[in-house]
């Protein structure tokens, strides 16, 4: 039985911290606390990102529109995490560091299609899915050389600054954030900010702490942009009512 909850708690726990919390009552340990800590967080992210992206789609299905959504910041941030999430599984880094960009993938995969679809090339749509389960299939199956997934991560950080400031930049011209999500918005964001620590922490993996910063950054923006154009459309909305 010792041994079986020895294996689970190495879930949380790495065999140096076992050792220190449960073998020697070290609960004061710096570097075993921030190792969990990053853990756990992580874990976290990745039960977070299981809906993260769940109200973007609702929206989408609901208002059966892709108003205000830039089909090609949507694509150029389904290229950033699908690279990471390659480059990440390849270079055996624990699945607390990465495994919510599993999650985020599979539901930008679903809001690239949506947008396609509403935007009159459900065509299109399909062969998308078609070549992006072809792409992911080639990447994480050892075909595809480590240095070049490298690349593809490295690149990931001006990609996800051009990808957000479209997105940013499509916002600022219609005076809206459109049918973008609010509450997606707002986790990303956290998730993203989260990630600069326990990428520190389990990876230490330059290009991924550095793209977590510049995601950050981005994401703050469109934050940023959402409570600015919700303030805008509350007063319009005042407005017309004091009209009518």
């Amino acid at each position: 039985m010792a041994q079986v909850l020895r294996k689970a708690a190495l879930i949380i726990f790495s065999e140096k911290c076992i050792e220190e919390y449960f073998d020697e009552f070290n609960f004061l340990h710096v570097e075993c606390f921030k190792a969990t800590l990053s853990t756990v967080l992580g874990f976290g992210i990745i039960s977070g990102s299981i809906l993260v992206k769940v109200p973007q789609i609702l929206k989408l299905l609901q208002s059966k529109s892709a108003e205000g959504i830039n089909v090609l910041s949507v694509l150029l941030d389904l290229f950033a995490i699908t690279a990471m999430v390659s480059y990440s599984f390849v270079s055996g880094f624990p699945f607390s560091a990465w495994g919510d960009g599993v999650f985020l993938g599979l539901q930008t995969v679903a809001i690239a299609v949506l947008v396609m679809h509403f935007s009159g090339n459900t065509a299109q749509a399909t062969a998308f899915l078609a070549a992006y389960v072809a792409v992911v299939s080639t990447a994480v199956s050892g075909l595809t050389p480590v240095n070049i997934l490298w690349a593809c991560q490295a690149m990931n950080i001006p990609i996800i600054l051009i990808s957000k400031l479209i997105q940013a930049r499509t916002n600022y011209c219609n005076g809206s954030t459109g049918q973008l999500s609010a509450v997606t918005g707002f986790m990303l964001f956290l998730g993203s900010l989260i990630r600069i620590f326990t990428s520190i922490q389990e990876t230490g993996d330059m290009t991924m702490i550095i793209m977590y910063i510049c995601s950050t950054i981005a994401n703050a923006v469109i934050v940023s942009q959402m409570l600015y154009y919700w303030n805008v459309d509350v007063s319009c909305k005042e407005k017309t009512k004091k009209i009518q």
